[in-house]
């Protein structure tokens, strides 16, 4: 046995500095300490998701927030994904035995991706190119004496150990005549050279100093340009483009939404893009670089080599590294949209629910009519119909009769009218109907407008199939309508994040990101509210921490042949629930009215013990603890505080016992638009105008004010102050009040402003 631990020994070490270089590079990468990132990385490695280790592992994280844990796991793929690309180049080397020490060692510690491929380019595998022909052609060595008498500084491994002497005032057309070789077909002294100049081109293309000095060049000193393609100027499609039809600016200040605004212009036809510095300062840097000192020899070699320089740089080194800058812009305004989306689907997806109500939903139509449905408090559909208020049908008394039966058959609470077209006139169709009519409690039936987005997405699904395996897809979209004003979180995370339209330019940026950067944002919303097991839909329990879609359905299974859930412990009877998914999911599981109260709160089960203590030490019930404030401040925590359990997780519980269950959002405030305003044409410049943000962007915020076209608030009209970033100062679904400071019709757009209002 001591043989084969002995044997394993320097194994086990190398994986150990492996990993301590990487959980350093990680920490330094993240700001955060070399213990926060081994414990989270165990904790990630063993299973546990994100909301848990935020919410129920602080003490083993020094109470890292969502965001830091997010950080470090995704820089973990980063090192991953550059590991990996590591070990294929040392392989590739090794198996076309390139591999030399030194080149292993530079490989090995290249520190990011860039500095890597840099190293590799040279031993790239690659097409035929026009130095691989000179260099079949034996033309090497002129280049070789070419670069002795010209420079010698910058070159790379290969040819430094092919250096010759060569006399800086020796003929090159007597050198070059060395060289000539008809069968290769280099008949004169010009076609040497012009050879030799190939591989000098190639091998000052391939020098990692070089291209790292000319690389931080393009990074300081590229503008991002465009203009339009001549024959699409005029063309249709290329309308939405004109503001970049001759646009030039630094790239490396290039905001996120100009970027991508370009690069779907070129994708689309309709505009040539450039990511380049000035030619002539570039060409001047690359001298220096080239010739140093021996710019003022002024010897044909020299010549030579300058003249390889230049073609090496245009026809090589910078289409290279401007498709590397265009990429790596691309990416930084990939990063930004994705967390300005990633930022609007939280504030969309934790918007106040009204809660559970009776709801009659509308969701609007001309032609067809306006789909009707009636909901219970669980939101499960009671009645469907269609009525025909608006033009050109006009049906209204008929139509208000019926909204006036259902109400008080259906003891309506509230009526939620879809947005879309029509949506302003079915609103006032709505209001009119009602007023006057009372709930079952006796208050008033509110009338809500509804963002719609995505309900026609959901309508066609297949969990809107399953459900309503009867119903069309108009019932299905107005029952999606009504439960979204109940619970926009349960009923959202049914639909595509990507369909519901709060991001910029989301179908253009990296598809993998954003979908790994939204399934964080719901999984986070959906965690940070909790789920009641009892009514939730397998969609919603498949995003509580632990649960797959597969357990999901065996809990909607399990309730259906069951009944409802008691108590949490009842979740390890269902299939597919052992000990390490109960303990990811318990705590973001609510059951109301259970029999023990922490069963509604979000303390964890593995919490339930201390809590009883708490309460015994007092000597009274858990549900005394919750219901009796004084009880409660009675409570020393760090009476409490094991190996076990810290202050973090004591302060949470003492948190929860005060209001156990207790729902994040902010609660529900009925909104109305102006009555006197329903279309683009009844604006006028300097109205103030009630409004609801519907996306925020890089470059302001769009507002519904109600006329079925979001206005824009540009970033410099958004406060009365500078505003670096539009989500410091509004956020989706956030009431305002704006004014009008200007309407195209023709180009269907409105300007508005919150400056003073």
């Amino acid at each position: 046995m001591n043989a084969i631990i002995f044997l394993q020994q320097p194994i086990y070490d190398i994986f150990l500095s492996m990993k301590a270089k990487m959980i350093k590079h990680i920490s330094n990468v993240t700001k955060t300490t070399v213990f926060q990132v081994d414990a989270v990385l165990k904790l990630l490695d063993e299973g546990s998701t994100v909301p848990f280790i935020a919410r129920y592992r602080k003490e083993a994280t020094g109470e890292l927030d969502e965001v830091q844990i997010l950080a470090i796991r995704d820089a973990h793929i980063t090192f991953t994904e550059l590991e990996k690309r590591r070990e294929a180049i040392l392989a590739s080397l090794q198996e076309r035995e390139l591999l030399t020490p030194e080149l292993e060692k530079a490989v090995t510690e290249a520190d990011d991706l860039v500095q890597l491929e840099d190293i590799y380019l040279p031993y790239r595998p690659k097409r035929r190119t026009r130095a691989m022909i000179a260099r079949e052609a034996g033309l090497e060595g002129l280049a070789v004496w070419l670069l002795a008498g010209g420079t010698g500084a910058t070159l790379t491994a290969p040819l430094e150990t092919l250096f010759v002497s060569a006399a800086a005032g020796a003929s090159v057309e007597t050198e070059a005549l060395k060289y000539l070789n008809p069968e290769q077909k280099i008949v004169t002294t010009e076609d040497a050279l012009a050879g030799a100049r190939d591989i000098i081109a190639e091998v000052l293309n391939e020098t990692k100093e070089l291209r790292q000095d000319l690389r931080d060049f393009f990074a300081k000193r590229a503008n991002m340009s465009s203009r339009v393609i001549s024959i699409m100027e005029k063309d249709a499609k290329a309308a939405k483009f004109r503001d970049y039809f001759e646009w030039s600016e630094q790239a490396a200040a290039a905001p996120s939404h100009r970027v991508l605004a370009i690069l779907r212009g070129a994708a689309e036809g309709v505009l040539i893009t450039h990511f380049l510095p000035d030619e002539e300062e570039a060409l001047k840097l690359l001298e220096r670089l080239v010739l140093g000192r021996n710019k003022a020899a002024g010897n044909r070699a020299t010549s030579q080599v300058w003249e390889a320089a230049r073609d090496g740089y245009k026809r090589l080194t910078a289409p290279s590294l401007e498709y590397a800058l265009e990429k790596e812009c691309k990416e930084r305004a990939d990063e930004e949209a994705i967390r300005v989306f990633a930022g609007n689907m939280r504030e969309l997806l934790l918007a106040s629910p009204l809660g559970q109500k009776r709801i009659l939903a509308l969701d609007p139509g001309l032609l067809t009519g306006c789909k009707l449905v009636c909901l219970d408090e669980k939101g499960d559909l009671l009645h469907d119909g269609v009525i025909y208020p608006l033009q050109p049908k006009n049906r209204v008394a008929e139509s208000a009769r019926i909204v006036q039966n259902l109400c008080r058959q259906f003891g309506i609470e509230a009526i939620a009218v879809g947005n879309g077209t029509g949506g302003r006139e079915a609103e006032a169709f709505a209001r009119e109907a009602v007023d006057g009519l009372r709930t079952p409690a006796g208050g008033v039936i509110d009338v809500i407008s509804v963002n719609e987005s995505g309900a026609s997405v959901y309508s066609a699904s297949a969990a809107a199939r399953e459900e309503f395996p009867q119903k069309d897809i108009t019932v299905r979209g107005a029952v999606s309508i009504g439960r979204r004003l109940m619970d926009p979180l349960a009923e959202l995370v049914k639909i595509d994040p990507q369909s519901i339209g709060v991001g910029q330019y989301q179908h253009d940026v990296n598809q993998r990101l954003l979908k790994r950067a939204l399934d964080d944002v719901v999984l986070s919303c959906v965690n940070s509210v909790g789920v009641e097991i009892n009514t939730a839909s397998k969609q919603l329990l498949s995003y509580v921490s632990g649960i797959s879609a597969r357990t999901a359905e065996a809990i909607c299974s399990y309730r259906e042949q069951h009944g409802k859930f008691m108590s949490r412990k009842q979740l390890k009877e269902v299939a597919g629930i052992g000990a390490k998914v109960f303990e990811q999911a318990a705590g973001f599981i609510r059951i109301r009215n259970a029999a023990n109260p922490l069963d509604a709160s979000a303390v964890h089960p593995e919490s339930y013990p201390v809590v009883e203590r708490m309460a015994a030490d007092l000597g009274c019930s858990v549900s005394d603890l919750v219901t009796r404030p004084e009880l409660r401040r009675k409570i020393n925590i760090n009476a409490y505080v094991s190996d076990s359990i810290g202050l973090p997780t004591l302060r949470d519980i003492i948190q929860e016992l005060e209001k156990p269950g207790r729902d994040p959002r902010a609660e529900f405030e009925v909104f109305q638009f102006d009555e006197q305003v329903h279309s683009p044409a009844d604006l006028v410049e300097g109205m103030i105008l009630p409004g609801i943000v519907t996306n925020v962007t890089a470059f302001g915020a769009f507002v519904d004010i109600g006329v079925h076209q979001d206005g824009l608030v540009h970033i410099s009209q958004l406060a009365d102050h500078f505003v670096k970033d539009p989500a410091d100062v509004v956020k989706v679904h956030q009431k305002v009040q704006v004014k009008v400071v200007s309407v195209e019709l023709d180009r269907k757009r409105i300007g508005l402003s919150m400056k003073g209002v």
